[in-house]
């Protein structure tokens, strides 16, 4: 990194930590951000005093957020169950990681620094990494470059760079291109993520394609979803149900008229609804314009005879994967939404088609279940309506179309097994 860069870098770190040490009361993101740094090395160091164990080794692998962090889970998960005399170490960048995080087991879980060079030298001489993996994609420059220093082995798993990046740009390649140069082992998604990588900075030698390890994320989820238990045994039904993911009011314009059309064919057909963000300032318009159209309602949250409800509002987090289990077809929401389109791999794990709106291309997933068949994108709610009367009412189109999906799934298995021999190969 060139010196005068460097030097505006170290200086943005620090000037977040006197934002953290200084960062007002309130529920914003970036504000629990701030205040979660507050004392944080002195977490690191008091951990190492208490149960860091010199005799073992340690892998550190840092996941920013939920969606990096699915990408790690297989790979946390199988370490632990194949070399229990491993210590690992997970740490993530935002709030809204914190809960899935803590829940992943690992003997060390905490927030990363800010990428200043006093905090990350303070963290990395109180875990004493043997390996430290990156998930997806960020890599810190000042993090990376002092663990290269120390001799830690560096990698990074399920590594993606989407063709429009901004790391692709000129200002970012130059902070970047010395931190992906310092990895030791690179698994990429697909080939054409690999030769972004190597265009970013990725040493040739130290790349391979390895998959993504989401697919065995959804797939084991998928396979240990209990349609038995207390979610999803009441809400069973023989009704024809989709399930409606991740939404935001964008995707509810237009879904909830394609779904009203759908009920005019199929009178009988059911809506479960999960928004992306299931406050009551979204919820109750939802709940309003169910009353509005004359059908049964109820929050997944209230006693209800569940065969009786027409539309079912998703008023919880972490129970969406499961109720994909429910669907006939599935529509995934943000693709309606600037944010752009969420997961679609988990509706297909169940084997259900999948539906979208039309921004998806920055979604490999999406666009491989569109090639494939499993999928559609949509573009309004007439185009909508048409494709879910389709699938909803002519079984063989729904069965070609879900197993499509699912195969898609299958075919990405492995990537979890192949990323644990690269962080393996870290270790030897």
């Amino acid at each position: 990194m060139h010196p005068l860069l460097r030097l505006a870098y170290e200086g943005a770190a620090r000037a977040a930590n006197v934002a953290a040490r200084t960062a007002p009361a309130g529920d914003a993101k970036v504000l629990r951000a701030l205040r979660a740094r507050r004392g944080l090395v002195a977490r690191y160091q008091a951990w190492a005093a208490a149960s860091r164990d010199p005799a073992r080794a340690l892998v550190w692998i840092h996941a920013p957020s939920v969606g990096e962090g699915l990408q790690a889970r297989p790979v946390v998960e199988r370490l632990r169950a194949s070399h229990p005399y491993l210590q690992l170490a997970y740490t993530f960048f935002s709030p809204s990681a914190e809960r899935f995080a803590r829940a992943l087991g690992a003997d060390f879980c905490e927030y990363l620094p800010f990428d200043s060079r006093a905090d990350v030298r303070t963290a990395l001489a109180a875990l004493r990494p043997t390996a430290l993996v990156f998930s997806k994609l960020d890599v810190w420059p000042s993090l990376a470059a002092e663990a290269a220093r120390r001799g830690v082995r560096l990698g990074l798993i399920s590594a993606t760079l989407a063709r429009e990046s901004g790391r692709r740009g000129a200002l970012a390649a130059a902070l970047l291109r010395d931190a992906y140069a310092s990895l030791d082992a690179v698994g990429a998604i697909d080939s054409r993520d690999q030769a972004r990588l190597v265009a970013l900075g990725v040493q040739p030698g130290a790349i391979s394609v390895t998959g993504d390890t989401r697919y065995d994320q959804v797939w084991a989820r998928a396979r240990a979803a209990d349609r038995d238990g207390a979610l999803l045994a009441p809400l069973a039904s023989d009704r024809p149900t989709l399930v409606a993911g991740s939404t935001w009011p964008a995707d509810e314009r237009v879904l909830l008229p394609a779904w009203l059309a759908l009920r005019r064919t199929c009178p009988r057909a059911r809506l479960i609804i999960a928004p992306h963000e299931p406050s009551p300032a979204h919820l109750t318009p939802i709940e309003r314009w169910s009353a509005a159209a004359s059908l049964r309602g109820a929050r997944l949250g209230a006693a209800a005879d569940w065969q009786d409800v027409d539309v079912i509002v998703v008023d919880r987090v972490g129970v969406l994967g499961e109720l994909y289990a429910l669907a006939d077809v599935a529509f995934v929401g943000g693709g309606f939404h600037r944010a752009g389109l969420h997961s679609v791999l988990e509706p297909a794990a169940f084997g259900a088609p999948v539906l979208f709106g039309p921004r998806f291309g920055a979604s490999r997933d999406a666009r491989l279940l569109v090639s494939q068949g499993g999928g559609a994108a949509v573009t309004s709610a007439r185009e909508l309506g048409e494709r879910l009367t389709r699938w909803m009412m002519d079984a063989s189109a729904q069965e070609q179309a879900g197993t499509a999906a699912r195969m898609l799934v299958q075919q990405g298995l492995g990537a979890a097994d192949r990323s644990v021999a690269l962080v393996e190969r870290l270790l030897a």
